[in-house]
């Protein structure tokens, strides 16, 4: 009963442009959590954490793969930028894509892009995309 009512609402939906009107949520001045520095054979490691957010504004087919500019992403203070903060060697990035976390080898992140893989997936408009770029930093004592 349930399933016929869901298949009747999206019929109804159709191809309605007020499908995916999301409100906009910005965290502002929000407090960013920071772990702590842990102490290795004196020397002090201090992770970084950064984070970057885009909402898709149309279906994006992946088909011959896509690439994303870092333009279009925000951070965790809802500001766009025009860069990824990557660190390498010491560091990893992390791609969510509608909140799950995607495996390595289907996209990969530049300073500027994020670029994703071919593949015959379609990322829907309304999907929220996040990086999630992790540092490493040691401080001899």
């Amino acid at each position: 009963m349930a399933k016929h009512k869901f298949r009747h609402l999206m019929e109804h939906l159709g191809d309605s442009e007020e499908k995916f009107k999301w409100t906009r949520i910005i965290a502002r001045n929000a407090p960013v959590a920071t772990a702590p520095p842990t102490i290795i054979n004196n020397q002090t490691i201090y992770p970084t954490v950064n984070r970057y957010f885009h909402i898709v504004e149309s279906d994006l087919q992946l088909t011959n793969g896509v690439t994303l500019s870092a333009k279009l992403f925000t951070d965790d203070n809802g500001v766009n930028g025009e860069d990824f903060s990557i660190v390498y060697p010491n560091g990893y990035v992390n791609l969510f894509i509608n909140a799950v976390m995607q495996e390595g080898g289907i996209y990969s992140v530049t300073q500027t892009s994020l670029i994703l893989n071919a593949n015959q997936a379609t990322i829907f408009r309304g999907t929220p995309i996040i990086i999630e770029s992790i540092g490493f930093f040691p401080e001899v004592m």
